[in-house]
């Protein structure tokens, strides 16, 4: 049976800290690298590490590779750059219209 999954939306950016609040590397932070959005997932820099056996091509050598894993969305936090600490994100709009993204334990703009 094939599963169903649904888009979430999210106001995690490419290139944002996160701290991982859940899971084997709980507590670790790093930037997002990518985003798998079909199946709600980030691909963070050093964490979920898995080693893969990578069969030898023209191209490149085989062997076995450590690399970057995903890891569900929920299981991470934005680490604010002004007070340094895992928070949620805000949306608000500035005097001019223009859409920022803000810190709820501090008030400071992303």
């Amino acid at each position: 049976m094939a599963r169903i999954y649904s888009e979430m939306k999210t106001k995690l950016k490419k290139n944002d800290k996160v701290k991982v609040i859940q899971g084997k590397d709980k507590g670790k932070e790093g930037n997002i690298l990518s985003f798998v959005p079909k199946k709600n997932r980030i691909v963070v820099e050093g964490i979920n590490i898995i080693k893969k056996h990578q069969k030898a091509t023209q191209m490149s050598k085989g062997g076995i590779i450590e690399k970057e894993a995903s890891i569900h969305i929920t299981n991470v936090m934005l680490v604010c750059p002004h007070c340094s600490k895992a928070t949620r994100i805000g949306i608000k709009y500035l005097d001019n219209g223009e859409k920022v993204r803000y810190c709820k334990k501090c008030g400071e703009t992303i």
